[in-house]
């Protein structure tokens, strides 16, 4: 049976060596994906205290648990972190570890030090649900329940790691909402407080969209990009995605691609496809379609 073996093996090994692009061998770690899953969780449980975590919380313990919580999440998100920049640096060809180190450590204070002001953020985003949506009979029911409030919060988070420049983290993080809401939105868009994604699922919002203040998206709206060319590093870098001004709404199953502005105040209604800009305060819908109905004999 192990001669058998061999012969599979052997084949395997020598694909390694014959197919590049889709191998990490002889080369620095990259980022744990659980360990930065499990981080994300616990940054929620700061962001949410009483919420995500395993232990009671009480107004005793609350700066203990806080601190302990802190300390833990700083060391991990420094370790990968460094991972990532090391990565960065071993692909442009110019890595100095130390440096990595240092800008980990820097990166990982900076996002801990962050958390005072998205949870002034994400408590405008919870209270847009609960107001935006009859059937959200709590604070508590948005946190715990909407996939859009999840999301969300995650998205704010992973924004600061992709604004800071370190690599692969920020996609791990909405990845990982992504696979378990069913909405994708890019650790690049810039999303402005009192958003509301009602149901959310399907939802999908491109690396380079800009939302502004009060704007709310039912399920199955994309905010995406046009077609590009065969090569997608031609366009890397450039402004491909929409920008939805204040207070639009945009209802299920619409699709807005490229470059374009949806002015403040727009309702944009469900099933329409738009690839141009919209002026504010205006309304767009589909006429419905005829309908056919017949009788059974």
């Amino acid at each position: 049976m192990n001669k058998d073996l061999k012969t599979i093996i052997e084949p395997i090994v020598s694909s390694y060596h014959e197919q590049g692009g889709i191998n990490h061998i002889d080369g620095l770690n990259l980022p744990n994906k659980q360990e930065v899953i499990e981080i994300t969780r616990e940054l929620l449980s700061l962001l949410f205290p009483g919420f995500f975590g395993d232990e009671r919380l009480t107004s005793e313990n609350l700066r203990d648990v806080t601190g302990i919580r802190t300390r833990e999440l700083y060391n991990k998100l420094s370790e990968q972190i460094c991972r990532s920049l090391k990565y960065a640096c071993r692909r442009a060809g110019e890595c100095e570890n130390h440096t990595c180190e240092e800008n980990s450590q820097r990166c990982a204070a900076w996002i801990l030090e962050r958390i005072p002001e998205l949870r002034k953020i994400l408590q405008t985003d919870v209270e847009a649900a609960y107001k935006g949506d009859p059937a959200c009979y709590s604070h508590e029911e948005a946190i715990v329940c909407y996939p859009g409030v999840f999301a969300i919060a995650v998205q704010r988070l992973s924004h600061i790691l992709y604004k800071y420049n370190v690599p692969l983290i920020p996609r791990i993080m909405t990845e990982y909402v992504h696979h378990h809401t069913g909405v994708d939105i890019h650790p690049g868009a810039e999303i402005g407080e009192h958003f509301f994604m009602d149901h959310a699922t399907g939802i999908v919002i491109g690396e380079t969209t800009v939302i502004g203040k009060n704007v709310k998206l039912y399920q199955g709206v994309t905010l995406g990009a046009k077609s590009f060319p065969e090569d997608a590093r031609d366009i890397r870098g450039h402004k491909r995605h929409p920008t939805i001004e204040d207070n639009v709404v945009i209802y299920a199953n619409s699709t807005i691609l490229g470059d374009i502005v949806i002015g403040e105040s727009a309702v944009i209604g469900g099933n329409t496809w738009i690839t141009n800009d919209v002026a504010s305060e205006t309304t767009i819908v589909i006429e419905p379609p005829k309908m056919r109905i017949r009788e059974k004999k």
